[in-house]
């Protein structure tokens, strides 16, 4: 009896999300603010809002991860024009207490993260 071995190909032409990696900008005036979950997310939600106004606070965006002044973000594919834009063009904000400025500058932006990812692993090659 022949086994019959099932072979299929399939494109995704369109994904569902779009992801962004950023980087915290450290000025030289001041002690560089602890980035994590809540931040990254208030920083974005804030950039968005200013660009777009409502519209923009309600795009639903992910932290996947913060590590260091680094972090990674998902959000709908439709919406990454929208928050670059937004990001790039955001002034940045202050940290209370002290009044450190906090930026978030984008490094890369890709319909697949493991383009993001594969990159910074190609850096490292070349520098380690």
């Amino acid at each position: 009896m022949a086994s019959h071995t099932a072979h299929c190909e399939f494109t995704i032409k369109a994904p569902e999300f779009a992801y962004a990696h950023l980087e915290q900008h450290i000025d030289d005036s001041g002690q560089p603010v602890a980035l994590d979950e809540l931040l990254a997310r208030s920083y974005c939600a804030s950039a968005l809002q200013q660009y777009i106004g409502d519209t923009g606070a309600g795009i639903p965006l992910d932290i996947l991860k913060v590590e260091g002044r680094q972090c990674w973000v998902r959000m709908p594919r439709d919406d990454l024009r929208a928050f670059a834009a937004a990001l790039t063009a955001y002034r940045g904000s202050v940290a209370e207490g002290d009044g450190t400025p906090f930026l978030l500058r984008i490094k890369q932006c890709s319909d697949w993260l493991g383009t993001l990812l594969g990159s910074d692993a190609l850096d490292n090659l070349w520098q380690g």
